[in-house]
C-alpha cells in the first residue's frame, strides 16, 4: 500500500453558535494514501468543507489531530504541500489568465526561490487554455475560470490538490467536460486530491475511493472502493457496474 499523505484521526469539531457549541464533525478518521483519489461525499451542511478546510489549515481543530504528509497541516501550509480549488474561482479581475496562474509564484519570492515550479503557460497547456493567456477572468465561461483555478493550485507543484466542490455552480455539461479534463490532469500529474461533492456519480465516476459522511455531527458513514478501470470514459456511467457503486452510495447515505 501506499503512504498515506493524509491521516485524520480521531477529529470533532465544534462552532460556536447563538451562544451553544453547534458540533459539525465528530471523532472522524481517515487515512488517505499517496496518489488517491477520494471524494467525500454526504448531504448538504454536513461538514465536507469543514473537513477540507481542517486539512488545509484554514481551521483547527476542537479535538484530535491531522498530518499532512508525516508534518502538521500548518506546516504542510508553510510548505505549500496543498493546492486549493474553492467552489468558486476567486480569480483577480485585472490581471490576466496567465498573471492569476502566476500570482502564487511571486507571493514571498517563491517562483524565485523554486525554479523547478511549474511555468504558467505550461499549466495552461494542460488545463486547456492555450492561446486564452492574455485574457482577463471576465472574457471567460465559468468554465474556463474554473480550469484557471485549478492551474493556479498547481503553479507550487503542491502534491496534494484539495478541491472544495469546484463544479457544483455549472451546467450539466460544463461539469461533465470538467470531470474529463480533472480525470486527464490527475493522470498526467498524480497528485493526491481529496475532492467535495453532493453528486454521487460524479463521485464515482472520478474517485479511486468514496468516503460518505453521515449527517450533522458528521463522522464516517461508509468508505467504498470505487474499482473501475482507468482511463475512464463517459459511457462507463451507462454501464450495470457503475448503476450499482451509485445505486450502494445512495444506500449508504439514505440507511445509517
Amino acid at each position: 500500500m501506499s503512504a498515506p499523505a493524509i491521516v485524520v484521526d480521531g477529529v470533532s469539531m465544534a462552532f460556536e453558535h447563538e451562544g451553544s457549541p453547534l458540533h459539525v464533525l465528530e471523532n472522524v478518521s481517515l487515512t488517505v494514501t499517496d496518489g488517491e483519489f477520494l471524494s467525500l461525499l454526504g448531504p448538504s451542511g454536513c461538514g465536507k468543507s469543514t473537513l477540507l478546510r481542517l486539512i488545509a489549515d484554514v481551521l483547527a481543530p476542537t479535538s484530535g489531530t491531522i498530518s499532512v504528509l508525516g508534518r502538521s497541516p500548518a506546516q504542510a501550509r508553510r510548505e505549500r504541500n496543498l493546492g486549493i480549488v474553492f467552489q468558486q474561482p476567486v480569480l483577480l479581475p485585472w490581471l490576466s489568465v496567465e498573471d492569476n496562474v502566476a500570482l502564487p509564484l511571486r507571493i514571498g519570492r517563491w517562483g524565485a526561490r523554486h525554479p523547478d515550479a511549474p511555468a504558467p503557460p505550461a499549466l495552461l497547456d494542460l488545463v486547456g487554455l492555450q492561446g486564452f493567456e492574455r485574457a482577463r477572468p471576465a472574457q471567460l465561461s465559468g468554465g474556463m475560470q474554473q480550469r484557471v483555478a485549478i492551474a493556479r493550485a498547481l503553479v507550487n507543484n503542491s502534491p496534494i490538490l484539495l478541491m472544495d466542490e469546484p463544479f457544483g455552480a455549472l451546467d450539466a455539461i460544463t461539469r461533465d467536460r470538467l470531470n474529463e479534463e480533472l480525470l486527464r490532469i490527475w493522470t498526467e500529474t498524480r497528485r493526491t486530491v481529496v475532492f467535495v461533492t453532493h453528486s454521487i456519480p460524479e463521485a464515482v465516476y472520478l474517485s479511486t475511493r468514496v468516503a460518505v459522511l453521515s449527517s450533522r455531527p458528521a463522522g464516517i458513514r461508509a468508505l467504498m472502493e470505487i474499482d473501475l478501470p482507468y482511463p475512464r470514459q463517459p459511457e462507463m456511467r451507462d454501464t450495470p457496474r457503475f448503476t450499482r457503486f451509485t445505486a450502494a452510495l445512495r444506500n449508504a447515505l439514505e440507511h445509517p
